[in-house]
């Protein structure tokens, strides 16, 4: 990321909303953990973004966003060649969850998000820009929340695993394979698991998967394409897991979400 994004400091400004445009160059980036007394809205132009917070990952794919709350810890790592905007709210600006979670976004509050973050942080209160921040402060509360998340552990051994995944979405090594990795008794990491995440470890997998092929798909990957990514033998059997995970098929799933943000 661009050198101002990581010396910017959003609570220098107590405007309702400031917005920043980041360009990411060819490799991978990261911003580590850190928090501010704002609010955020990381939304993905092009590219994925993994946002991270305590005991949860985030995969954001294209046209969606995640929002982290104000004095919320967290980081976020973006993809080569990706383009973000970031949103900067002040508490209780607008009536967003008390919890980090992924929102599907409409083209005008994208519009409005790109036209703030080409407008100055100074922005006097009564111009036409703090004008256009009200729509978008109202506009927010309605975006459709989306369940694009990946339950994780500070603890060592899951977070090795979690880390492995998502670098390789393909790799199918059960459960056995997986306790013997990371020294532990099949049984033991299972249960840990379950303590861990809340999700058996086929279902957290499943959930990995999801995540990678969605951010895949929205950017314009073929259902064959993502299949092959995530090593299943077949696209029919990757179909089957997404429409049994999410109810509707690939291709379905992407429309209604299209549909939800235009209505």
């Amino acid at each position: 990321m661009n050198a101002s994004w990581r010396n910017f400091d959003p609570d220098r400004n107590t405007r309702p909303a400031i917005a920043l445009h980041v360009d990411v160059a060819e490799n991978d980036s990261e911003a580590p953990v850190h928090q501010h007394r704002k609010g955020q809205l990381v939304l993905a132009l092009r590219g994925g973004v993994v946002c991270e917070v305590p005991n949860a990952r985030w995969m954001v794919p294209p046209n969606c966003a995640v929002w982290v709350p104000g004095d919320m810890p967290h980081s976020n790592r973006v993809t080569p060649n990706a383009r973000l905007c970031l949103l900067f709210l002040e508490p209780g600006a607008a009536a967003l969850p008390q919890t980090c979670c992924t929102l599907a976004i409409s083209p005008l509050v994208r519009e409005l998000i790109l036209h703030l973050a080409g407008q100055p942080h100074d922005y006097a209160p009564d111009s036409r820009c703090a004008r256009l921040v009200h729509v978008l402060l109202e506009t927010l509360p309605d975006m459709p929340v989306e369940q694009l998340h990946l339950p994780i552990s500070s603890e060592a051994r899951i977070r090795r695993i979690a880390d492995a995944l998502t670098a390789n979405p393909a790799d199918r090594s059960t459960l056995p394979e997986w306790a013997r990795r990371v020294a532990m008794s099949e049984r033991s990491l299972a249960r840990l698991m379950l303590r861990e995440t809340g999700l058996s470890f086929g279902r957290w997998r499943q959930q990995l998967q999801l995540l990678v092929a969605l951010r895949h798909l929205a950017a314009g990957a073929t259902v064959q394409q993502v299949s092959a990514e995530l090593g299943y033998e077949s696209v029919t059997a990757f179909i089957t897991m997404f429409k049994k995970a999410l109810g509707q098929p690939p291709a379905k799933y992407l429309d209604s979400l299209t549909r939800a943000q235009q209505a």
